[in-house]
């Protein structure tokens, strides 16, 4: 199965009072740290949606990554759409692809292991998408079959992605997981604190001290 990797990151940061994507854990900016755990966990690719300083972003990725690895897709309408609207720009510019993950760029603390039984149920059962769920609630990242596409990009209802959810009711699968890292994200800069100590106890560097850098504000 081809799967791809479709991650969010064109707000404004507003809640967070700092730029999200460029905000550092140990050096490493948290929206570099999304990509690489959609690749650990499976995505051959990934597609990042951008907005606010797009530019600046792109560049840093462009550094990081090999070319073709990860693609940039911009939402013009940045400042002022829901996230359908950069989910639609990141559907529309997907290359092709069994099916997609769809995360958060600030949400890089998602266990490889809830990737690979998403793939696992995708693959077994063929639903159009499979959840992870943590005790009874569906939580990022779905994983999205590529007949969805039309579905997505075709909703015009009022309802954002939860009604792009509704339509979709039907064939949707969910896989119960007790991974932290599904609730974690970094809307305030008391959820980027936690998720730091959380990537600081999963992932230990004895040989250095934990740094967490609030920057590129």
């Amino acid at each position: 199965m081809n799967i791809h990797g479709l991650i969010l990151a064109a707000g404004l940061s507003s809640r967070m009072g700092a730029f999200k994507p460029l905000m550092r854990i140990r050096g490493q900016s948290l929206l570099a740290l999304s990509v690489e755990s959609l690749l650990t966990g499976g995505a051959t690719e990934i597609t990042v949606v951008l907005g606010y300083r797009a530019r600046e972003v792109a560049l840093e990725l462009e550094e990081l990554f090999p070319p073709g690895q990860v693609q940039i897709a911009f939402n013009p309408a940045f400042s002022e759409s829901d996230m359908l609207t950069s989910v639609k720009v990141g559907v529309a510019a997907l290359p092709p692809c069994d099916a997609f993950f769809l995360l958060p760029g600030d949400m890089p603390a998602v266990n490889q292991d809830t990737f690979l039984r998403l793939r696992q149920m995708m693959e077994e059962q063929l639903p159009a998408v499979t959840f992870p769920t943590v005790e009874g609630y569906r939580k990022h990242p779905p994983l999205i079959g590529a007949t969805c596409r039309k579905n997505i990009l075709n909703y015009r209802g009022t309802s954002g992605l939860r009604g792009v959810w509704s339509v979709l009711e039907g064939a949707i699968a969910e896989v119960p997981v007790t991974d932290e890292g599904c609730l974690m994200d970094a809307d305030t800069l008391l959820d980027f604190e936690r998720l730091a100590r959380y990537l600081a106890l999963r992932n230990p560097q004895p040989t250095a001290p934990e740094r967490v850098v609030i920057g590129h504000s």
